[in-house]
């Protein structure tokens, strides 16, 4: 178990945070600012959760990093038309409450951008267009970190030395504990032994779409021969549902289209993400005929379905699919830290069109021609990014490496409202617990945009932070 604590002893009542990945650190940046004492647990042995792997960025509109002119409603709209059939076909009430959850996500994003930005002091001034996007409103670094390593790094040094923050790893949450209707506290287990901490608790667990023999087999047995993005880590939601909290939308399970294949460990489980921005940056998908087939920038969930439908299989245990995601140079320069980690990793190769085949080299001078505008794409796609490539020859240099369809994020969990609290059956909040990022439900139905993940974790986490720093002085402080 380690901590990072200094300082006086912290009291006997702490808001316990459950969760280093950013929802949590920014729950726990908000309590530490107004000076209320924090511990936060996380299971693994390194902070950081999924968050710290995110590589595409975050959302944000309208911000001044935008190159095309953007607003909330642009951003509320895309989200609503993501959620699909999920949010459609919701009864009215359900339905007003996903679309507040919507609400606050879009209208708080630009904040969100700002706060880590300007008082964070993180570097968000590079913005591409993701799939499902009707703007470029995805934020991430012009250089050095990715976005998640580069945002987690920051809080995280931001909290070191904090009298009012200590952190715990290696610590399991194995219950919740719950005093007439209030929750009060959590039970844990570090170094085998079981301890106790008492306070209000908020949630930022993640999800768990990593937990292939339990959650996932339960809920989409479907997917359970699917590779994931993931450790092999339980959900925690059933935590919470022990507590009285609603789980909704469990069996909305993200495919993500692009996880990189290991061609020298094609059995691998547990697969390294081929960033969306590889494609918002003018990168395509090819089938092993070399045929493109797909509107690259298409919702996740469209394009995995087209890549199920249209691609041959690859010999393996696990459910995967033989593509080819192809960037012309313009697109690995706007892309140069991601390319130098996929590259380093053999996860992408420098090579040429001619070793490709004559189909390929057809289908890129198409693409390119498409690019420069000499025809429409009919496969509907109408932005490129980065992509230069105009004059295709066969020794033309691309970057190319194998992807498939991976398990990529849970968008079911613990019912929640605009204000973080977490819901029982009734839709009643739950004194003393509150949620926030993958562990909770209802805000993205059916399909997430990408880049609303970070998003989501910044805008509620920090909501959850300062709805459980009030509670606190009004129950804990008072007495």
């Amino acid at each position: 178990m380690s901590s990072c604590t200094h300082g006086p002893p912290l009291p006997s009542a702490h808001v316990i945070v459950v969760g280093s990945g950013l929802a949590g650190l920014s729950a726990a940046t908000q309590l530490t600012k107004r000076n209320i004492p924090v511990i936060l647990l996380d299971r693994a042995e390194r902070p950081g959760g999924n968050s710290i792997k995110a590589s595409s960025g975050i959302n944000g509109a309208p911000t001044r990093f935008q190159p095309v002119p953007d607003d909330d409603g642009a951003f509320y709209a895309d989200t609503i038309k993501s959620a699909g059939k999920v949010f459609s076909a919701s009864q009215e009430k359900e339905r007003e409450l996903r679309e507040r959850l919507i609400r606050t996500v879009t209208r708080s994003s630009a904040d969100a951008v700002y706060w880590l930005v300007d008082e964070v002091g993180v570097e968000l001034s590079k913005v591409a267009q993701l799939g499902g996007h009707s703007r470029a409103r995805t934020h991430r670094s012009s250089k050095g970190k990715p976005p998640g390593a580069a945002i987690v790094g920051a809080l995280l040094d931001a909290l070191k030395g904090n009298p009012f923050f200590e952190l715990r790893t290696r610590s399991r949450v194995t219950k919740v504990l719950k005093e007439s209707k209030e929750v009060v506290g959590v039970e844990y287990v570090a170094e085998d032994q079981t301890h106790v901490l008492r306070g209000p608790v908020v949630f930022a667990s993640g999800g768990f779409a990593g937990d292939i023999r339990g959650m996932v087999s339960s809920y989409r047995p479907d997917l359970a021969g699917y590779p994931s993005t993931n450790e092999a880590r339980e959900g925690s939601q059933a935590l919470l549902e022990e507590v009285g909290a609603k789980l909704i939308d469990m069996e909305q399970i993200q495919v993500h289209p692009t996880g990189f294949v290991n061609e020298k460990d094609l059995s691998a489980t547990v697969k390294f993400l081929a960033a969306e921005a590889l494609r918002g940056e003018g990168g395509i998908l090819l089938l092993s005929n070399g045929k493109r087939f797909v509107n690259e920038l298409e919702t996740r969930d469209h394009v995995t379905d087209v890549i199920t439908r249209s691609a041959t299989t690859l010999e393996s245990y696990l459910q995967q699919w033989d593509v080819t995601l192809l960037l012309d140079e313009g697109a690995a320069v706007a892309l140069d830290s991601h390319m130098q980690f996929y590259l380093w990793k053999g996860l992408m190769r420098k090579t040429n069109l001619g070793e490709l085949g004559q189909a390929a080299i057809d289908s890129v001078q198409e693409y390119a021609d498409i690019v420069a505008g000499n025809k429409t794409d009919d496969l509907g796609r109408t932005t490129f990014g980065s992509w230069a490539l105009k004059d295709v020859l066969p020794e033309t240099v691309v970057y190319v490496g194998k992807v498939t369809p991976v398990l990529h994020f849970t968008m079911g969990g613990v019912v929640f409202d605009e204000d973080s609290h977490v819901l029982d059956e009734k839709g009643e909040a739950i004194p003393g617990l509150w949620a926030a990022g993958e562990v909770t439900g209802g805000l993205h139905g059916q399909n997430r945009l990408g880049g609303s993940s970070l998003l989501e974790c910044a805008v509620f986490g920090r909501i959850a932070g300062n709805a459980a720093a009030t509670f606190y002085q009004q129950h804990y402080l008072s007495t």
